[in-house]
């Protein structure tokens, strides 16, 4: 099985720019929002707000990752949670520069690293991630995310697309 590589370099290729651009949009957008729900909107100080039947607007310090876990309540573990998603930004990085998968691949490679630089910033900042929108139905309450959270959803939803269906990757693998 031969493997295609288009990219330029270690850390900058076809689609970097591109890539890398789609992750400062979505770091800017997920900061501004935040200062925004935070500083101007205060949510904190409004509790939850309802929005639709099926969307809060609501203010959680997540101190953990994916639904709370592997809390962190120091500083220290904070900064370490950070870092993580800072060593896993830089190798996505590397990855989209080797990679020559398509804008597809390059825009949800850029989705994850802006969300997770997105979070990463709130950890050194707050403390903790900055978490606003509560989805729930039939009494059923889903974690609450921000903008950031939906943008690493969107980019891993991208990339399973881009791999599975968009490239025929299942029918690739099987015929290998």
């Amino acid at each position: 099985m031969a493997t295609e590589q288009t990219g330029n370099g270690w850390f900058w290729g076809q689609w970097s720019a591109l890539g890398l651009g789609m992750a400062a949009v979505v770091v800017l957008v997920d900061q501004v929002h935040k200062w925004w729900m935070i500083n101007v909107y205060e949510i904190a100080e409004k509790g939850r707000v309802s929005v639709t039947s099926f969307l809060d607007l609501v203010f959680v310090l997540n101190k953990g990752i994916s639904y709370g876990l592997f809390t962190q309540d120091s500083q220290g573990g904070q900064l370490m949670l950070a870092g993580f998603a800072l060593v896993v930004s830089i190798v996505m990085a590397i990855w989209l520069a080797r990679a020559g998968s398509g804008w597809l691949m390059a825009i949800s490679v850029g989705l994850i690293i802006g969300g997770a630089i997105g979070n990463a910033i709130d950890r050194v900042h707050l403390g903790g991630v900055a978490d606003f929108f509560s989805l729930h139905a039939f009494g059923v309450y889903w974690y609450v995310f921000n903008v950031a959270d939906a943008a690493i959803v969107a980019g891993v939803v991208g990339l399973l697309y881009d791999g599975f269906i968009a490239t025929g990757g299942a029918k690739r693998q099987i015929a290998d």
